[in-house]
């Protein structure tokens, strides 16, 4: 690996996305994709709770389903990964263990406590601190500066989303956060920090292991201690105990908001800065937003809310404007190194034109 100095030019390799393939001329716009991918679990998880099985062993099913296609493929993962970085795969272990195994399990613990409590508007407006801690970590641990055009459009999306997660009563949220149960918060925070570390892990180990690999290895590193979980949470009999009516919606899990939205999320990351993907990440909470109001079976038939059309329409402005304008918004320092005295990632330098 060569150790590669900022370009003197107006716009590096980074920042010019447009001289890339088209994956990465449109790397933004992919990572949104990604995101809205994520939000089809709400169908396939919902039919298995509706089945008996908790939210441990949903995830620790998914995990050893994907883990287990890529078996075949071992030898040559082992092979192409053997030259990381050693921070690399301490990353790479904490995304697994963190956002991975941890995080939907403390989500899900808050959203129970929370609507036990009646404030189930708290849990998730915690949640959406998720993009404003993930652009603290980009700035602390990969060093990126973002340009003054990157803050407004950045505002405007994810007041966007806000505004069709909360269209019925924007206000509330805050309410109940005042009189909110203490526990149910900091279990939110804890999930919003651990999926924030794992958007700017997973840029920093993207660079240095292939997408691929690392999609699988999110997974198969997280299954002891998903195991464990399940153990914990439902016995011994939990991990085996799963029935054939479980099996399309466990595939279909796997496959869709699981292998596939992860490998085009992790491909993405490779061209997106940290602080930009973040926000394109919060497509997720709202496409689960819309798709709860499609009629039953497929949705819960929630009304729909023209402040929730409009805030959507602005949300995608917004994620075509940062990928318009992707290299030139964020500036990334060279000083973190993958290896020793070397840096892999001739992207690292972004463009230091606006």
């Amino acid at each position: 690996m060569s150790s590669v100095a900022p370009s003197r030019h107006p716009r590096s390799k980074a920042g010019n996305q447009a001289r890339g393939p088209v994956a990465s001329r449109i790397s933004v716009v992919i990572v949104a994709v990604a995101a809205s991918l994520w939000a089809s679990d709400v169908f396939f998880r919902t039919s298995l709770i509706q089945q008996g099985l908790s939210s441990s062993r949903i995830v620790f099913a998914e995990d050893l389903l994907i883990t287990c296609a890529f078996l075949p493929l071992v030898p040559r993962i082992i092979s192409r990964a053997r030259g990381a970085a050693r921070k690399s795969w301490l990353a790479m272990a904490f995304i697994a263990i963190g956002p991975q195994a941890l995080a939907t399990v403390l989500f899900t613990q808050s959203l129970n406590i929370a609507f036990k409590s009646g404030v189930a508007n708290e849990t998730y407006l915690l949640q959406q601190t998720q993009p404003l801690i993930a652009l603290a970590l980009a700035w602390l641990v990969l060093r990126e500066r973002r340009r003054r055009l990157f803050w407004p459009l950045a505002a405007i999306g994810l007041i966007a989303v806000y505004m069709v997660i909360f269209a019925q009563d924007p206000a509330r949220p805050w309410i109940d956060l005042g009189r909110g149960n203490l526990t149910a918060g900091l279990l939110a925070l804890g999930a919003a920090l651990l999926w924030a570390s794992g958007t700017v892990l997973g840029r920093y180990v993207v660079r240095d292991i292939p997408f691929a690999i690392v999609t699988w290895l999110r997974f198969a590193l997280a299954l002891p201690v998903l195991l464990v979980l399940v153990v914990i949470t439902d016995g011994p009999a939990g991990v085996v105990s799963y029935h054939l009516a479980n099996f399309v919606p466990l595939l279909g899990l796997a496959l869709l908001p699981g292998a596939v939205a992860i490998l085009l999320y992790y491909h993405a990351l490779r061209s997106t800065p940290a602080s930009i993907a973040t926000v394109a990440e919060t497509a997720y909470p709202l496409v689960v937003t819309l798709l709860l109001a499609l009629p039953h079976p497929y949705g819960f038939a929630q009304h729909v809310y023209l402040l929730q059309l409009l805030a959507s329409g602005l949300f995608i402005l917004v994620i075509v404007a940062l990928n318009v304008r992707v290299g030139g918004l964020v500036q990334v320092i060279p000083a973190l190194s993958l290896s020793d005295g070397s840096d892999s990632d001739p992207a690292r330098v972004a463009s230091p034109s606006a």
